[in-house]
């Protein structure tokens, strides 16, 4: 099969800069100016920095101006399987003809200069959108906020900032003051900003950033709360109270990012059928996966497969409350990580949940953290562990030995983005 067009392009462009990450904004307005400022053309704007939850309160957001009968782009990082996923243009992921055309004008602008490849990428997502019209467009960040590609936006119409954590220190700050700051960096003049749940010192630094650029804050435990109750998800504001189904997506911490979301869609005018859209429509893959069909589930018929992309030690606390709350079942992770993790801190809520883990490395990734390396963390957390050659060997041991497990591949977005190309 030959290569598609946008892969070449794409392949190209990840040689125009000798780093991964270099945090500036210089290149993106220049580029921007290059192709006539498309970021001044989009529809009103939503951004969303954050260290978890990101994608899923967008991916609510957007279920619920959808519902409420909105067309929206979106812009999200990293994709899973196909690069194409990161740009939703008019509620469609962009179609191969278009990625190439926008690419290939992203390259006659930029010319020879470097550019990173998150910076143009993120402006050709900008040229796609202003050019194809829309109610919303909502964009979320890829690193940190203040220096992200994506801030480059003047006047969003909201800015949400979900709950900020330790992660990516070599870049935003070894402390959670100094990491809050660069996500609030996203925080616009007299623009309202969304702050879901926060440790005191995260929000501390977020409201004194808004209150610096006058920008209303809408705070958790604030301005409003979110709960369950008799198998309901309860939200309350200052305008009122709802009432509406759980969220489809799993676990108590998509409870909180629903409530951000929900807190979204007040600050933009929703209607409370658009609320309960954002809780029954959403769509976030690798996010607890439940892998039904495919390969993997074929090779285990009486297993429970599951797939989460979360990668920090937040996420891993989620992902152990919602395998505690699960019926019981014996319990086996696989699990692959980058080595710019905090693989200590990420075992750390598993060893409680979990009766053995399977490191294996993520194929294709430099920065894989070595199978042996996730394995002797796993077991200074107190989970049994070794190593296998894939996941797919990872399975078959497994399964030989107990067939009916329940069994979680997890660990890294990159590992979870492998294992959809292979199951799909």
């Amino acid at each position: 099969m030959s290569q598609a067009r946008s892969d070449i392009l794409l392949d190209r462009m990840m040689s125009l800069h000798p780093k991964v990450i270099d945090l500036t904004l210089d290149r993106m307005h220049r580029i921007l100016a290059a192709l006539d400022h498309p970021e001044r053309r989009l529809p009103p704007v939503v951004h969303i920095a954050g260290t978890n939850g990101k994608g899923s309160t967008l991916a609510m957001i957007r279920a619920g101006l959808e519902g409420g009968g909105a067309t929206t782009h979106a812009y999200t990082s990293p994709h899973l399987a196909r690069f194409h996923e990161r740009i939703r243009v008019a509620g469609q992921l962009i179609d191969e003809a278009a990625l190439g055309a926008t690419l290939d004008r992203c390259l006659a602008a930029n010319g020879p200069d470097p550019i990173t490849f998150f910076e143009i990428t993120t402006a050709a997502a900008f040229t796609a959108f202003a050019d194809t019209p829309a109610d919303w467009t909502l964009l979320e960040v890829g690193l940190g906020g203040r220096l992200d590609a994506t801030n480059v936006v003047d006047r969003p119409t909201l800015t949400v900032i979900t709950p900020v954590d330790m992660d990516h220190q070599q870049y935003l700050g070894d402390t959670l003051p100094l990491i809050a700051a660069e996500k609030a960096g996203i925080i616009k003049r007299g623009v309202p900003v969304v702050v879901g749940r926060q440790q005191e010192p995260a929000l501390e630094v977020i409201e004194a950033q808004a209150a610096r650029l006058s920008a209303p804050v809408l705070a958790h435990g604030q301005h409003w709360q979110v709960w369950t109750e008799g198998g309901r998800l309860i939200f309350q504001d200052e305008t009122g109270l709802l009432d509406l189904p759980k969220p489809i997506l799993l676990g108590a911490h998509q409870v909180e990012n629903a409530g951000t979301a929900l807190a979204a869609l007040r600050a933009l005018g929703q209607s409370e059928a658009a609320c309960e859209a954002a809780m029954t429509r959403a769509v976030w893959p690798a996010r607890m996966q439940r892998l039904r069909t495919g390969p993997l589930p074929q090779a285990a018929p009486r297993a429970e497969l599951w797939l989460d992309g979360g990668h920090n030690p937040h996420a891993a606390r989620a992902i152990a409350a919602l395998l505690a709350d699960m019926p019981a079942r014996p319990t086996h992770l696989i699990c692959g990580m980058l080595n710019t993790k905090d693989v200590t801190g990420y075992m750390a809520p598993l060893g409680a949940v979990a009766q053995s883990l399977t490191a294996v490395s993520i194929p294709g990734q430099a920065a894989t953290l070595p199978a042996a390396v996730t394995a002797e963390a796993a077991r200074a957390a107190g989970l049994p562990a070794q190593v296998a050659g894939s996941v797919a060997e990872a399975l078959d041991a497994i399964v030989a030995t107990d067939p009916e497990a329940r069994i979680l591949i997890c660990g890294s977005l990159y590992l979870a983005g492998e294992i959809l190309k292979e199951n799909g």
